[in-house]
């Protein structure tokens, strides 16, 4: 059962990002200042400005679905995972995601995509304590052409792992490296692909070694009012202690104009289908990503 303070938590997400999504389909009519995002400013041409400005609210929500799209986003994921542990604890985690595109010639994009943890975690037994602070630092760089390759958007290059924990508890101790892939395609609205890496660690002075596989089939919807319906997974299997974790993500998100600058919120349900002994059994997301569209 879900404690108060949980149910209080479930509840105030849901409640805040209700009032968000609320606000976003009353100003789709009212045109206040709160509006729905554009990717750039519309077009000054005659009578297909309008036009041209729903097209491009819809190209910044499409490229948000891309997890290597030519956009500069600053994602700010905020995560509780529930019944861990024979304490039932709970572990925060706040993954603040950086996504910054280059061009590095005619044909070719160089997106770098790292992952920073910040964690609260819980004592998950009698005796064990608790922990805070930094997690270790994922870096991913992918190698894309700017052109779809037979309709696939891809991507491909190496990913790092460094040992930025500053609690044991959080972290691996080790430095890692391995290949990481991304492919998906973009068609009628949905958005459908997979993103995945290998990573073996290589030095360090933590206790255990580092070979984990993460795979991330995903799938989207946008509808025309810039909401998103997706699911995917976030899967890891531990090739040393040789066990899976598998969470289901069910997630909405819409985008929104605040300020004058586009930005997308985002609320989660999370199962976890398989997991290791003592592994969370369900989870919460909440997510703000900052846009920085080029102009």
């Amino acid at each position: 059962m879900m404690t108060t303070h949980t149910q209080y938590l479930v509840v105030a997400l849901v409640c805040a990002f209700a009032v968000s999504t609320a606000q976003a389909q009353s100003e789709l009519q009212s045109h206040a200042r709160l509006t729905l995002a554009a990717a750039e400013p519309a077009s000054s041409g005659g009578g297909g400005a309008g036009h041209d400005e729903q097209e491009e609210k819809a190209e910044l929500a499409k490229k948000l679905n891309n997890p290597i799209s030519n956009l500069i986003s600053v994602p700010i994921q905020n995560n509780w995972d529930f019944g861990i542990g024979s304490a039932n604890a709970m572990r925060y985690t706040a993954n603040i995601q950086p996504v910054i595109p280059m061009s590095i010639s005619e044909d070719w994009n160089l997106i770098t995509r790292n992952i920073l943890p910040v964690i609260y975690a819980e004592s998950p037994a009698p005796g064990v304590r608790s922990a805070w602070g930094l997690g270790d630092l994922t870096s991913s760089l992918f190698f894309s052409p700017k052109q779809p390759v037979g309709g696939w958007i891809l991507g491909a290059g190496p990913v790092f792992l460094w040992p930025t924990a500053t609690d044991s508890m959080l972290g691996s101790g080790q430095f890692g490296l391995g290949p990481t892939v991304v492919a998906l395609r973009q068609e009628h609205g949905f958005t459908y692909g997979i993103l995945a890496n290998q990573i073996w660690s290589y030095a360090g002075w933590g206790d255990n070694n580092v070979s984990a596989t993460f795979l991330q089939p995903f799938l989207a919807f946008t509808t025309k009012t810039y909401t998103t319906f997706a699911i995917n997974s976030e899967s890891t299997y531990n090739w040393e202690a040789k066990d899976w974790t598998v969470p289901l993500n069910f997630q909405i998100a819409q985008l929104l104009k605040v300020g004058g600058k586009p930005v997308q919120f985002q609320l989660g349900y999370r199962y976890y289908a398989e997991k290791p002994s003592g592994g969370p059994d369900w989870g919460l997301r909440f997510a703000v990503t900052f846009l920085f569209p080029k102009t």
